[in-house]
């Protein structure tokens, strides 16, 4: 009914193969040649012959039976988790001294003060230093690198070992001086760099590591696994937090990815959450964790989460977490466009690479000191005991403050004698929002993430405790009064705020799986669709920004507010009047072209008549052709032509005379010929036999300029032909040597010039697109 093949395509295809491999075994004589398979070739000698076969084809069987991707999956998953381990051992080492040289420096405000400012401030000079020397690549998130990486553009040094090694010790001393950045971008990178050494390494067993587009598919699934590999361990009081698998699933491809393949959805999931399970066994083997549960588990209602009378506020936090995350971008790319437009200043750092990221960090050091200006800020949470304490359960605004935090451990603060929890709360948001936009612009590996989120979880708080002032006995519900929550606030906030700046709507997914409960999942929701809705009309995403600053080849998608441009077609913005190139065109249409357009690709025609499309060419392209036509070594071609014409002509026109030097016979008189017009070189002197043979015209020399005499014998003839041969070698030798100003006159260059733009041109050495990427008239903007 509806048609089919005659063959299978796929048996069709191993026919094919089969045949052209037994056209190939066959030697000249016909008969078949035995070959061994190319991965044996090198098994075939020395030691343990046997053990290397069967060793080889036991690989051959556990790839055949287990796969190919999920071997690199499960190492690609291993390797991350080891390394997410490792970093935040690390990075909880560094704040646990952070803070122990702070504690143990008490009885001193001098002191301590000295220690709270020295110590970030040397870890991100370091962190600096170090990546400028060995990989400047390494610097910033490393999403905006890949989202152009994985859309097919070639960035070099991006996804090399050398990056690895900066990128991730610069992370961590970054991470571990305390400053407000984030970690889930770089780990990006790093396991997209992790995906490529992998696949180079595996690719020397042979396979299908060796297809580039299949990497391009593990660096998808790579991008997966970092989103959630970024771990933190409940008990060394890291900074960080960690994505579940599934939503970090989600948000690698909603940051990375405008069309994400179906069949590599499985890949991702199966890395993430192999990764996530390795590294929260490492996290209870080494008794950080009882057992894996929610890295920020809350109790809030199951029953009654929240009133929908509520609605209209997660509502509000929605729409201002809009124009707050859009804010954070403005502001983020303006710092970084103030500091490069400013000459002055921009030529000073240049010179002063480290000075701008130490200026950065004793600033925002000086400002977060707990005695001093932290103390109305929360200064000296980290992160994540910041983020503990704003999904707590408790309202904090509930009654009277003097008697809240005595008993409330890490809340204690947020508590301040002369000023409420409102204070605090808006010092905050405030100081924290300018600082993480500032901090992120500093040359060494960070995120942005996860200053936003806990931001945005303030804001989310604040709104909360506002709500819990205003209405203390909780909302009325037939004759029910249940009691505001403000950490589900908090959630709410966080998640919003997050997912304005990022551009992304899987925060929410983030969120349940870092609280461990869906119960505010239709206020989140609300939320963080607002928020985008706000967020997209007004700036690009942080990742699209930085991608702009970086003018990276990036085409962005059409953002909220550009309805009427889906109505725009290719024949409305089309330039009509192309330059183009014909097959049968010569070299002055090529220098016309050139002259007279800048565009870097140029169309490849039939001819002007038809105007069929047989390729691309690049403007390159089209420029050596046209430089290799004019190149002095053609112009020495043919002055060296036009010298052996007149040379030729020269010798058919005069005689040739060799006074034959060491023949002294009687029978054998010497004879004189006329000269030769070439050096002077030593003839050999062969005894002229006693009875002279008459010879035939020698073929070692020109008949027509050599006329041989038959009554000499043959040797002699070789040995005078020897000679000429080599005298001509040498004027050719010494013509190619010789400056062609002083052969041809600026007038018979331009005229041989003329000359050969007149030729047709050869496309035979021209490297030719025969498939271009077209669109025709009708296709719309969008597309």
């Amino acid at each position: 009914m509806y048609g089919r093949y005659t063959q299978d395509l796929g048996t069709f295809a191993k026919d094919e193969a089969a045949r052209l491999r037994l056209q190939q075994g066959h030697g000249e004589g016909g008969t078949p040649r035995l070959r061994r398979p190319s991965e044996l070739l090198e098994y075939t000698q020395g030691r343990c012959v046997r053990c290397r076969v069967c060793a080889l084809q036991c690989q051959r069987f556990l790839i055949s039976k287990v796969g190919e991707d999920w071997v690199f999956l499960i190492l690609l998953g291993l390797v991350m988790a080891l390394v997410s381990w490792a970093m935040d051992f690390a990075i909880a080492t560094c704040l646990q001294a952070q803070k122990w040289m702070y504690g143990g420096l008490d009885t001193n405000v001098l002191l301590q003060y000295l220690a709270w400012v020295t110590y970030p401030t040397v870890l991100i000079t370091f962190s600096a230093g170090f990546t400028q020397i060995l990989a400047p690549q390494a610097v910033g998130s490393g999403i905006p690198e890949m989202k152009t990486i994985l859309r097919g553009v070639v960035l070099k040094e991006y996804l090399t070992f050398k990056t690895f090694v900066a990128k991730v010790i610069g992370l961590t001393c970054a991470l571990g001086s305390g400053m407000p950045l984030g970690k889930e971008g770089p780990f990006v990178h790093i396991a997209s760099m992790c995906a490529a050494l992998l696949s180079r390494f595996l690719s020397l067993f042979g396979g299908i590591y060796e297809n580039e587009a299949r990497n391009i598919e593990m660096l998808a699934a790579a991008c997966a696994v970092a989103c959630q590999a970024p771990g933190t361990h409940l008990g060394f009081a890291a900074s960080l937090v960690r994505f579940p698998p599934v939503p970090g699933v989600l948000f690698s491809i909603e940051v990375t990815s405008t069309f994400f393949a179906v069949r590599n959805y499985w890949r991702g999931f199966f890395a993430a959450t192999f990764s996530a399970f390795i590294f929260r066994v490492l996290a209870v083997w080494n008794k950080d964790e009882e057992t894996i549960t929610a890295l920020f588990k809350t109790r809030f209602r199951l029953d009654f989460p929240f009133d929908l009378q509520e609605l209209p506020a997660f509502a509000v936090i929605g729409i201002a977490s809009g124009f707050g995350g859009a804010l954070f971008v403005y502001l983020n790319r303006k710092i970084v466009q103030f500091m490069r437009r400013q000459k002055t200043i921009n030529r000073f750092l240049m010179k002063k690479r480290l000075l701008f990221p130490a200026l950065v960090t004793l600033l925002i050091s000086t400002l977060t000191f707990p005695p001093g200006f932290g103390q109305f800020m929360a200064g000296q949470l980290t992160q994540k005991d910041t983020l503990v304490t704003l999904f707590d359960n408790q309202t904090w605004a509930k009654q009277g403050l003097s008697d809240e935090f005595e008993y409330l451990g890490i809340l204690e603060a947020w508590h301040h004698p002369r000023s409420n929890v409102f204070v605090t709360l808006v010092v905050f948001i405030l100081m924290k929002f300018w600082m993480s936009a500032l901090a992120t612009t500093i040359p060494v590996p960070c995120g942005a993430f996860m200053p936003v989120f806990v931001i945005g979880a303030a804001f989310g708080r604040l709104v909360g405790e506002s709500m819990a002032a205003w209405f203390p006995d909780g909302i009325h519900t037939d004759s029910n009064i249940y009691r505001i929550v403000p950490g589900g606030y908090a959630v709410v906030g966080a998640a919003a705020l997050s997912g304005a700046v990022t551009h992304t709507v899987s925060t929410a997914v983030i969120v349940f799986e870092l609280t461990g409960q869906i119960s505010h999942i239709l206020p989140v929701m609300i939320a963080v669709i607002l928020a985008n809705a706000v967020a997209q009309s007004l700036q690009p995403s942080l990742y699209d920004s930085i991608i702009r600053i970086k003018k990276l080849p990036y085409l962005p998608e059409l953002g909220w507010g550009h309805h009427e441009k889906y109505n725009v077609r290719v024949e409305d913005i089309m330039v009509r009047d192309i330059h183009y190139i014909t097959l049968n065109c010569k070299y002055r249409d090529l220098q016309h072209v050139l002259h007279s357009t800048k565009m870097k690709s140029l169309p490849l025609v039939e001819s002007a008549e038809s105007m069929i499309l047989l390729g691309s060419i690049e403007r390159a392209q089209v420029g050596a052709l046209l430089s290799h036509q004019l190149s002095p070594q053609r112009q020495l071609q043919a002055l060296r032509q036009k010298a052996l014409a007149e040379d030729g002509h020269r010798l058919s026109e005069a005689s040739i005379c060799f006074q034959v030097r060491g023949v002294a016979t009687s029978g054998m008189p010497s004879q004189t010929y006329p000269s030769l017009p070439i050096p002077a070189l030593p003839i050999p002197a062969l005894p002229v036999p006693s009875h002279p043979v008459p010879c035939h015209p020698c073929q070692s020399l020109p008949v027509a300029a050599w006329p041989c005499p038959n009554t000499v014998s043959p040797a002699w003839c070789q040995a005078q032909g020897m000679a000429y041969r080599k005298a001509k070698h040498v004027r050719i030798s010494i013509t190619e040597d010789m400056d062609l100003g002083d052969k041809m006159t600026p007038a018979e260059i331009l005229e041989w010039e003329e000359q050969q733009l007149d030729q047709p041109v050869d496309f035979s050495s021209a490297k030719i697109d025969p498939a271009p990427f077209q669109l025709v008239e009708h296709t719309s903007l969008h597309k």
